[in-house]
């Protein structure tokens, strides 16, 4: 039960590292929601043809979500947390694959060294933020993010052989 519960904290954090480049671009760019909105229209995304209004409440769901992260965290897991992700946009902005979400992800958040409150916490908010998402798509947009899923599982499997 351990393991299952760190793994889905472990891909929660690494879902969340890579989201955050995403908000990062949009952010710096410009407070446009024209911007923070094309920002979210990558990969998989793009093809679910969200409307101005999906976007704005997801963008608004995952700054929530961060926000009541990083309250938990304790000063040294911020800059802990700053530093992978500095090294995860570093890797992306030298045209480099960063590392696979499992693996990197699983390593980030073995440096976090998280309490086991910590971990309940996180989990309780990924899983808010998760019915909260799944609240702003239309059952086809829902339909088409677990067919999303289920090829990403395949080829990461089929990799794994």
């Amino acid at each position: 039960m351990k393991l299952k519960t760190l793994s889905f904290i472990a891909g929660a954090f690494a879902l969340g590292l890579t989201a955050i480049p995403f908000a990062v671009e949009a952010q710096t760019a410009s407070s446009s929601p024209l911007l923070v909105a094309q920002a979210t229209e990558k990969g998989p995304w793009q093809k679910l043809n969200l409307t101005d209004a999906q976007k704005s409440k997801l963008q608004a769901i995952r700054q929530s979500t961060r926000a009541q992260i990083d309250q938990i965290l304790t000063p040294e897991q911020k800059a802990q947390m700053e530093k992978l992700k500095a090294e995860y946009q570093g890797q992306r902005g030298q045209g480099q694959r960063p590392q696979q979400r499992g693996e990197g992800g699983k390593k980030g958040f073995a440096a976090l060294n998280l309490s086991e409150a910590q971990k309940a916490q996180i989990k309780k908010i990924m899983e808010s933020s998760k019915q909260q998402t799944e609240a702003v798509f239309t059952p086809e947009q829902l339909q088409q993010m677990k067919q999303f899923r289920e090829n990403a599982r395949g080829r990461r499997q089929q990799g794994n052989l």
